[in-house]
């Protein structure tokens, strides 16, 4: 499904309702708060975020953590907000950030800690383990790309974002969006090449 930007919600500026959402007109959008604000957002767009940094993390609970800081962050800096009908932009710009900080953070943790791997036990697979499978194995191939293509093919193919919103999502050149999607896409094929392969 194709993203929707916080102004077609009618979270900040409300041309239409979503359910659950409620809809207010520009005069009261104005006597809003932070409270009411990152509440509408988080009705909306709370699920979404978590996927997209799931995507990025490999890791459903740092996900939502992550999701959680940046709607606190939000909250805190609510009133020194440039432009709140961005509210939605800047909430995955610093999801986004904060996702890559958290790989940083795991990549230094993995360097100095020995780490041993479980390997789980054989099953007879049916199809909600081939479901999970193959979640896993993206999730898996995903993880090995670098943050900038990973986060790069994370806003298209999930969010399905424009290049010029990906671009200023990552605060880079459309041209390095172009790029980073084609070489992310090029070493995912790779990366799943053996596991489609298997499944045959």
């Amino acid at each position: 499904m194709r993203a929707t930007s916080v102004t077609s919600y009618g979270l900040l500026l409300a041309p239409r309702a979503v359910p659950g959402v409620r809809v207010v007109t520009e005069s009261a959008r104005e006597q809003w708060g932070a409270d009411e604000a990152l509440d509408a957002l988080y009705l909306a767009h709370w699920r979404g975020l978590v996927r997209l940094s799931t995507l990025l993390l490999n890791d459903s609970g740092a996900a939502e953590e992550v999701v959680q800081d940046a709607f606190v962050a939000m909250h805190a800096r609510w009133s020194r907000l440039r432009d709140p009908d961005k509210a939605l932009a800047y909430l995955r710009q610093s999801v986004v950030n904060k996702s890559r900080s958290v790989l940083r953070h795991r990549g230094v943790v993995e360097r100095h800690v020995a780490t041993r791997r479980v390997e789980p036990a054989p099953t007879t697979p049916d199809a909600a383990t081939l479901e999970g499978d193959r979640r896993d194995a993206v999730l898996a191939a995903m993880a090995r790309l670098p943050e900038r293509q990973r986060a790069v093919l994370a806003l298209r193919h999930y969010l399905e974002l424009s290049e010029a919103e990906i671009a200023d999502t990552l605060r880079i050149s459309r041209g390095a969006v172009k790029s980073h999607a084609s070489r992310g896409s090029a070493r995912l094929r790779e990366l799943l090449a053996p596991y489609l392969e298997a499944e045959r």
